[in-house]
């Protein structure tokens, strides 16, 4: 029996799966099997996983769902003691899996091991850095203000922790893997390893660039954890908030400008300065507010062009370094 069952779910997928298989199968922790849940694709996704040969490799497909679905089944399927998961178009570096074991093993105290993560672009080239927060212990409070995890690709988890929590919530897709870790973090102790080991690719149709679904289905897992937290945790509510929203303006506005976009994050801004005045205060906060006028006032061609010259003026992301943090 496999020691680590990593689950992939995959819709329409043939320009990355074939890539992110390869870097589990690639681990240095090799007592383990790859299952790839296949949500109902209709391009050559299952003739590139054919082609690949491993025992280790399983394939199990579905009528189209979502991706909490098809993580849940993968679950069901799963052998190993130890699950992880890692959405079809993202990477692990080669020690991931070993890395996160081994946490493990060290903290028996902890259920779930979990590590930074940069962000990539389709052709794998480095974007950014992510948040590179690093907390173990009893994790839940922070997480409630911001799901420092980042995404579905990261954590290590004992099986026995997933069982207990149940599947994954398909009704706050794409936010998800938040509330899981969330569900997880009120029972069970984390453990952070201060290494960059995923890499998440930020691409024009990724979910993560789909900011309306993000806000829907965040705002969705905040309303439903505060409405269960003591009245003593109630204060973390508009932190949570102010940091949902910083995020949700860094996101609209990174990748291809688009007046649309420029809108959402004119929204996005007057909502995470209503929930944290100090904002305003913030030196990037003139940085955004040129972007959001770029991606408003500007041709799509004319602010990209624009946007590549001065692509150090227009970088947002130090908006992360503003999220509210403290308990």
């Amino acid at each position: 029996m496999p020691l680590i069952s990593v689950i992939i779910p995959v819709y329409n997928g043939e320009n990355t799966i074939r890539e992110t298989i390869v870097s589990v199968l690639n681990q240095t922790f090799s007592d383990l099997e790859v299952i790839v849940i296949n949500d109902g694709s209709q391009d050559s996704t299952l003739e590139i996983i054919s082609s690949i040969r491993d025992s280790r490799l399983k394939v199990f497909s579905y009528p189209n769902a979502n991706q909490a679905v098809s993580r849940n089944r993968g679950i069901a399927l799963a052998c190993g003691e130890y699950i992880s998961f890692i959405d079809a178009d993202d990477l692990w570096t080669p020690d991931k899996l070993e890395a996160q074991f081994n946490a493990l093993q060290e903290h028996p105290q902890a259920d779930v091991a979990y590590s930074w993560t940069n962000c990539i672009d389709e052709a794998g080239k480095f974007l950014r850095r992510g948040y590179y927060i690093s907390v173990s212990g009893n994790v839940y409070k922070k997480l409630l203000l911001n799901n420092f995890l980042e995404n579905g690709s990261n954590p290590l988890i004992r099986r026995h922790a997933l069982a207990e929590v149940g599947g994954f919530e398909p009704s706050v897709v794409p936010a998800e893997d938040w509330d899981m870790y969330l569900r997880l973090a009120n029972r069970y102790q984390f453990v952070g390893l201060a290494y960059p080991q995923i890499l998440y690719r930020i691409s024009p149709n990724s979910t993560s660039t789909n900011v309306s679904k993000m806000e829907r289905g965040c705002l969705q897992v905040i309303e439903r954890n505060f409405s269960q937290v003591p009245e003593s945790l109630q204060y973390l509510k508009c932190r949570s908030l102010a940091n949902l929203y910083k995020i949700l303006t860094h996101r609209a506005i990174e990748g291809v400008p688009q007046k649309e976009r420029g809108l959402a994050a004119i929204r996005y801004l007057r909502l995470a300065v209503k929930n944290d005045p100090s904002l305003l205060q913030a030196k990037v906060i003139w940085k955004v507010l040129f972007k959001v006028a770029l991606f408003n006032l500007l041709p799509t061609q004319q602010a990209d062009a624009f946007l590549t010259r001065f692509n150090k003026l227009s970088d947002t992301s130090t908006l992360f370094g503003y999220l509210q943090l403290d308990c």
